[in-house]
């Protein structure tokens, strides 16, 4: 069974970074698309970033293009989530997800098979 645990959420003025991490065990992470998903109070679930198992693809949401990166390091079982020019509408808890079919579309959160338990990211302005 694959675990998925999500750090480095926390509280940041607006303009300010922070960095995510998901460490995986328990499969193998080297051959799992990775998903990051955020979901305020009140709404759904939504796609924020993704990464291909080999890291050749990287699509992002409209909402966070050129403010957030997605990485990973397969020989430390990572993901992470590189958060610059918070705004508060960021606000949210992050969930880390892995997909093992390899499924070509990125952005369906049913389409993942493994969650994380989230990690609160809390943006002020």
């Amino acid at each position: 069974q694959v675990q998925l645990v999500e750090s480095g959420g926390g509280l940041v003025q607006a303009g300010g970074s922070l960095r995510l991490s998901c460490a995986a065990s328990g499969g193998t992470f080297s051959r799992y698309n990775m998903g990051w998903f955020r979901q305020a109070p009140g709404k759904e679930r939504e796609f924020v970033a993704a990464i291909t198992w080999r890291g050749t693809v990287t699509p992002y949401a409209n909402s966070v293009k050129g403010r957030f990166t997605v990485s990973r390091d397969n020989a430390k079982n990572t993901v992470y989530l590189q958060m610059n020019n918070l705004k508060p509408e960021d606000t949210a808890v992050y969930y880390c997800a892995a997909d093992r079919d390899l499924s070509l579309i990125y952005n369906i959160a049913n389409l993942y098979d493994y969650w994380g338990q989230g990690t609160q990211v809390t943006v002020s302005s």
